[in-house]
């Protein structure tokens, strides 16, 4: 249901009905659990998706949705790694899944993350954290400072988080400082993967990040329809489930 309105924006209750072989009542049941999970927003006749430029949960939120998912896409992520390589790691809920599978790699790492700098210390990773301001929703750090560090590197891969991936508006994030980040990150390696579960596919938040052609996105099984879109625009891999 969540797929079908990242490709349509706007369902009808009784098409629901027929493509899910349900009636009515149990679509309207349905719909109602999704808006009160705040997943879409039901209008007369069926429902539409939610677009909240602005909005980012907190890390504590995002850590526990959608885990089981994020996990098998950390653990494709991590496959592309290889000993000597120099990676960047964004601060995220997905990226920090990703930790795990880096044990015993051969490694440099630079993060903008509290969080990750100090697992990636626990696993022995030679880790370099940039300085600037610490946002306290998602314990990353931003800010001109971090950005001045960061024009100094140079990466083999870097393995981003990201809000949204649309396919007219590309890769965005809410925080505008947070995207200069990620941009700049994605424009200084030699490959760029973006960790993105099928939620946030065709999602649109407020500040764009880079065209999707920038990047390798890296998702979990969802539609073929919705796949093959995004195959026109970018490399687009699905991990296992």
């Amino acid at each position: 249901m969540i797929c079908l309105l990242d490709q349509q924006s706007i369902v009808k209750s009784q098409d629901l009905s027929t493509l899910l072989n349900a009636s009515e009542s149990t679509i309207r049941r349905d719909l109602k659990e999704l808006e009160e999970a705040e997943l879409l927003e039901r209008v007369h006749g069926g429902a539409k998706r939610i677009l909240n430029l602005g909005f980012e949960q907190d890390m504590a939120e995002k850590s526990v949705k959608n885990t089981q998912k994020k996990q098998a896409i950390a653990q494709l992520a991590a496959e592309y790694i290889h000993d000597d390589d120099v990676i960047y790691l964004d601060a995220g809920s997905t990226t920090l899944e990703m930790l795990p599978f880096l044990a015993g790699k051969n490694i440099t790492v630079v993060t903008n993350s509290v969080h990750h700098a100090a697992k990636l210390g626990d696993l022995n990773i030679e880790t370099i954290i940039l300085g600037g301001s610490l946002k306290l929703s998602t314990k990353a750090i931003i800010g001109s400072t971090a950005i001045e560090q960061l024009s100094r590197f140079r990466f083999n891969k870097v393995f981003m988080g990201m809000n949204g991936a649309h396919l007219e508006f590309g890769l965005t994030t809410p925080d505008p400082e947070e995207a200069a980040l990620k941009s700049l990150a994605i424009s200084h390696a030699e490959e760029a993967y973006v960790l993105i579960d099928q939620t946030k596919l065709n999602k649109v938040t407020f500040t764009k990040v880079a065209d999707l052609e920038a990047v390798t996105l890296l998702t979990n099984q969802c539609s073929f329809e919705l796949i093959e879109q995004f195959q026109k625009k970018t490399i687009i891999k699905e991990a296992l489930q």
